[in-house]
């Protein structure tokens, strides 16, 4: 074991992401000694970025400023985990071919690469000179739409999604005047699927926050900061704070001449492996063949952004015995008093509510099938259920099964009240 603290493989991260920091702990959990390079396009430490939308925004009783998330500190990064740090510094190409990562003029050389360079927001086109409208992806931005919010805002959300929804339960929460726009007639369809997007969404109606759907923005307009929102019915809502949730896009444009197969994200196999020597990808820009599902998946979700910077480390660094990473995607999401978890995917045949009702607060359950199999769960207030379902999942069950389960859960939960 002499000569194992020369081992002279330079294994660089692009990516100061959630993604980014497991494959620099995995890697050294994994017993690497050689030289680890984490380049993040901010310039902070990596953070934790769902509670950017929700505790992050909370309104406090005290006068103290939430803590912002940080993973590790920098002690962390220098002493325990040996790594240089190139923050403030976004990639700007790479060339596979010489093995080396371009940031504008200087270069990065590395015998293994993992990309997690995740996602970033989509702007609203026309917007970019005004103040007062953000996307919510960064802590920056969660930093000044809390301060908005502070400053008492009128508040239109751009997008019923989660992260507009937990934004849009926020401001409520605040007795802040918010309006959440959907150009779509149903929200959350990417999310949950068509049939239960509108019962979640009746969420913020039933909160007294009001959703309009199935209507465009056609203006975003303000002398230089913004100052109301125009739909394409005509309306006129005025805003002192925007927020943009309309989705996100793979941050690969620094990819665009290096070889790899790019097509809405980075294209890896079940291993996580791009197909070219040495470069793995891991995280919301990685789009890898699940073996569960037997697709092609990009997952924006913390659970396997996670694992999936482990597994893309581990097997890079051991590529003679790489093991595909499988999941069943999980999310969570939190508006008003509830707790949205999914578990799954949500392609399915049929969709049946098998606890609880949609139109009354409280807990409910909503089950996927595709073909004879359950492929997805969602649960509003179901903390106790949910994992449980990921694990049926996760067997394949059937969905006689799923039924029969689902069935017992209720009988119980009916004996403890």
């Amino acid at each position: 074991m002499d000569n194992a603290h020369h081992d002279s493989r330079r294994f660089v991260v692009v990516g100061a992401s959630l993604a980014g920091l497991r494959a620099v702990e995995a890697a050294r959990k994994a017993g690497f000694e050689g030289s680890i390079t984490l380049i993040g396009r901010e310039s902070h430490l990596p953070y934790d970025r769902p509670p950017l939308s929700k505790a992050f925004l909370e309104p406090r009783t005290d006068a103290t400023e939430p803590e912002v998330p940080w993973f590790r500190s920098e002690e962390t990064f220098a002493d325990d985990l040996d790594v240089t740090l190139l923050l403030g510094r976004p990639a700007t190409g790479l060339d596979t071919a010489r093995k080396v990562v371009h940031i504008d003029d200087d270069q990065v050389s590395y015998d293994i690469l993992i990309i997690a360079t995740g996602a970033e927001a989509r702007a609203l086109p026309g917007t970019s000179n005004l103040a007062g409208v953000y996307g919510l992806r960064t802590i920056d931005d969660a930093i000044a739409v809390r301060a908005a919010l502070e400053h008492g805002a009128r508040t239109v959300v751009i997008g019923a999604g989660f992260i507009g929804s937990e934004v849009a339960s926020n401001a409520n929460k605040r007795g802040l005047d918010v309006t959440v726009v959907e150009a779509l007639p149903t929200p959350l369809v990417r999310a949950v699927g068509p049939a239960m997007g509108s019962a979640i969404a009746s969420l913020h109606e039933r909160n007294g926050t009001e959703l309009r759907c199935g209507v465009g923005v056609s203006a975003v307009e303000g002398d230089g900061h913004v100052e109301r929102v125009v739909l394409a019915d005509g309306t006129v809502l005025p805003a002192d704070l925007v927020v943009v949730g309309i989705g996100t896009a793979p941050a690969v444009d620094w990819l665009a001449d290096s070889g790899l197969t790019l097509d809405n994200g980075v294209v890896c196999d079940e291993t996580l492996w791009t197909g070219i020597d040495g470069v793995y990808a891991a995280g919301d820009v990685a789009r890898w063949h699940n073996p569960l599902f037997d697709r092609l998946q990009r997952l924006e979700h913390w659970t396997s952004a996670a694992e999936q910077g482990a597994a893309a480390a581990r097997n890079a660094l051991s590529p003679e015995v790489p093991r595909p990473y499988s999941t069943v995607p999980y999310f969570w999401s939190d508006w008003y008093q509830s707790r949205i978890q999914f578990v799954g995917i949500t392609d399915a045949d049929e969709v049946l509510l098998v606890d609880g009702d949609i139109n009354e607060d409280g807990k409910w359950v909503a089950l996927y099938r595709s073909g004879d199999t359950l492929v997805g769960a969602l649960t509003v207030n179901g903390q106790t259920d949910i994992m449980k379902y990921r694990g049926l999942i996760t067997k394949k069950t059937s969905w006689k099964d799923a039924l029969a389960f689902a069935e017992t859960r209720k009988a119980i939960a009916a004996v403890r009240t």
